[in-house]
């Protein structure tokens, strides 16, 4: 299948899946006759829409590249997009006028380089931190974060995203423990965005690929079709080393393309504090750790 029909095939898989989460009393519509698939019908959106059925079926075919806008915004409007849903349906309709909310948003190369003054900020940070692009790859980060998730300087450069690790590393689902639901579903919709903002990036073409032919799991969460930027929340994690470790994490949004930096901290109350202290007298104090590849 060629580019445009990949993308043709994402924006209808996207439309359809947002249509069917919805019910017409969901939107202030009334329901009649029996429905063979669950959500709205293309009528009914189209309606919400303000626009013509046949100019909505064309949109959600991909076999409209024009598409405004204004239209666009509307579709979401009755769809109830949130903001990453919507600036993944435009990415998806108008690749070519793709308007990044924020510049971390724009394109970036797989293999972007990290600042200096970012890697120092990274290894001067108390928890765990580290630097994640668009597709999970790790770029950089401090010896806290190594001796909480395991050494990623260790790891073949194909295999250092946080996508592979959580699907396709016995080791994570034992360290997320009961988070591992939570960890797999941010993953999953953390790289639609990144599939939306980069769509003719290889190597997430290349990751996204693997990961569907050796996880099921990820092959059900990729079809929900679920978009999600990065944003702030709380793992529970059970270390091999110091048992239950509760953290919270906070994500920055860098200027650099692509690029977020992700910090945990330690849940008042919850002996995580001590358990990262016993970390980090076991680590090394070695500089923040840098991609290789």
């Amino acid at each position: 299948m060629t580019a445009v029909g990949e993308r043709r095939t994402e924006l209808s898989q996207f439309l359809r899946s947002r249509r069917a989460r919805l019910r017409p009393d969901d939107v202030g519509l009334a329901s009649y006759g029996q429905r063979r698939v669950p959500g709205l019908r293309r009528e009914e959106l189209a309606q919400l829409a303000g626009v013509s059925v046949e100019y909505y079926v064309r949109l959600e075919q991909g076999r409209n590249p024009h598409v405004s806008d204004g239209v666009l915004e509307a579709v979401g409007r009755a769809l109830r997009l949130d903001e990453a849903e919507q600036e993944h349906l435009r990415n998806l309709a108008r690749p070519d006028r793709a308007l990044p909310a924020r510049p971390s948003r724009a394109r970036a190369p797989q293999g972007a380089a990290v600042r200096p003054a970012l890697r120092r900020l990274i290894d001067a940070q108390p928890g765990p931190a580290y630097l994640c692009g668009h597709a999970t790859q790790v770029m950089a980060w401090n010896s806290l974060a190594a001796a909480v998730f395991g050494d990623f300087g260790q790891l073949p450069p194909d295999e250092r995203t946080f996508a592979h690790l959580v699907f396709l590393d016995p080791a994570y689902r034992e360290l997320f423990a009961d988070s591992w639901g939570a960890k797999a579903e941010s993953t999953v919709a953390f790289l639609r965005v990144g599939a939306g903002r980069h769509q003719d990036d290889p190597v997430l073409a290349g990751l996204i690929g693997t990961l569907a032919m050796k996880s099921e799991e990820f092959r059900v969460l990729w079809a929900r079709q679920d978009v999600r930027d990065k944003g702030p929340g709380r793992y529970g994690l059970r270390h091999p080393l110091v048992g239950a470790l509760d953290l919270d994490f906070e994500i920055l949004h860098t200027p650099e393309p692509g690029q977020v930096l992700v910090n945990y901290l330690p849940v008042p109350g919850t002996g995580a504090e001590d358990a990262l202290g016993l970390l980090a007298s076991w680590s090394a104090p070695v500089a923040t750790r840098r991609r290789t590849d």
